[in-house]
Formats: structure tokens, sequence, C-alpha cells
């Protein structure tokens, strides 16, 4: 589940759940876009907790969504140094968590530059998917990341009163990918934008993409999208390209 293919396209990151107590991090290295070689766990983030939805930029700096103390800190965004297949100097995320017990922070994705984290925040009840989630924008500054005063302006039409979630950006932070819940179930949104400051236009559903499906991921060419479709029970990684 929730493929993230690296900004360099070496590597793909992948979880093999999304419900705690039995959710891993791994990771496979490319042999060619739709073939990739399994490499095992993805070394150090690995808890009895739930440990998922990995995304890199450019430097390598590897975060990744846990549950393992929001009792102690309502924090679920963490980061550290990701390499060869080991992430060291681990950390929480600090400065973006919601105050409040109960609203929790999930399917983060950092900008290939590593200055902008986006991620979706929903109202989860003790048991099963979110109640609400909106997609909100956090911009690096001197002292770490806060949430940026205009998330809500350039998310205003991805953000509905249905789920909207696992959001996923080009390289130019130019275009969206994300996910939302369709009375059929979830479908994989595209929108656009004029320049990093814009607001995103009206989305559109990928017509090429069927079923339930979810988690996108753009490749570095901007050409090809990975994401995961439920089938039969289980979770598959599927791609679909562009020209």
């Amino acid at each position: 589940m929730e493929p993230f293919i690296t900004r360099d396209g070496q590597f793909l990151f992948f979880n093999n759940l999304n419900t705690a107590p039995t959710t891993n991090l791994y990771w496979a290295t490319l042999i060619n876009p739709t073939t990739f070689q399994f490499q095992g766990e993805v070394g150090s983030v690995n808890t009895a907790q739930l440990d998922g939805v990995a995304s890199m930029d450019l430097n390598h700096n590897f975060y990744y969504v846990s549950n393992g103390s929001y009792a102690q800190n309502l924090s679920t965004i963490y980061a550290g140094i990701f390499a060869a297949g080991n992430v060291t100097g681990i950390g929480v995320v600090p400065g973006i968590s919601a105050p409040m017990a109960g609203v929790v922070d999930f399917d983060a994705e950092i900008s290939a530059d590593g200055n902008t984290l986006y991620f979706s925040e929903g109202q989860f009840n003790s048991s099963g998917p979110p109640q609400t989630a909106q997609i909100i924008v956090a911009q690096r500054g001197t002292g770490g990341f806060a949430r940026s005063t205009q998330s809500a302006t350039i998310m205003q039409q991805i953000n509905t009163n249905t789920l909207n979630y696992a959001a996923d950006t080009s390289a130019s932070e130019l275009e969206l990918f994300f996910t939302r819940l369709d009375p059929g179930g979830p479908a994989i949104y595209m929108a656009t934008r004029s320049d990093v400051t814009a607001t995103f236009g009206a989305p559109a559903k990928i017509a090429a993409i069927t079923g339930y499906a979810e988690a996108p991921s753009i490749s570095p060419d901007d050409k090809s999208l990975y994401y995961h479709e439920q089938q039969n029970g289980q979770y598959v990684i599927y791609m679909v390209s562009r020209p």
C-alpha cells in the first residue's frame, strides 16, 4: 500500500497495511519503471505501532507517519535521513500537529526541495477510518515547519465536504494528485496551478484509474503515476502513464 517513488526514481517505498499494530515500511530498488527489486524493511523506523506512508526529498530527508507517541504528544509525522536502507536521526516533526486529542495528521508527503510538507488531517474515533479529512500545507522556516497561513486558500478547491487525503505533488509543485472519497469509493484526482503560491484549480478525476484506488505518487519525469488498488481484499501497486 501507499507507494512513494523517490524524486530520483531509484527507490520505491511502501507499507504492507495501514492499520496498527502490524504496519511496517519496506523499500525496493529500480530495475525499470514497472519492475523493482524488493530489499526488505526500511531500517530503524518500524515499531510495534503503525509505521507507514514514506516520502523523501532530493536530499534524502525521509518522512513517515507513526502513531507510536501520539498519546504523549499528539504528533504522528516523523523525519530522519535515509541511506542504504536505513533511517538515522529520527525525530518528530514539530510545529504542525493539531493540539486536540482525536485529530490526527496522516498521509504526509515532503516536496522535492524539502521546503513544503503536505499532509492530511482528520477527526478519528477510537477505531475505523477518519470522519473528516482535509489536506494542509506547511512551510519550512528558520524554526522548522509551520502551517501556511495560505493553506486554506491554496486548497480551497481540493478540500470539500467529503474526505480528501494522500496528497502528492510533482517536483515543480504545479501539479497535485490526491485521493477523494466519492460515492462509489475512493478515487484519484489531479489539479494544477500556475505557480507555487497560487490556488490549485478545480480537480478532475483521472479516468484511466478505476476501482478502489488511493495514494498516488508521480514519477520524476511527471509521466507515470503509481498508486494502490484494492482487489479481492488485498492491495496491489499499479502504474498509469501519459505521453
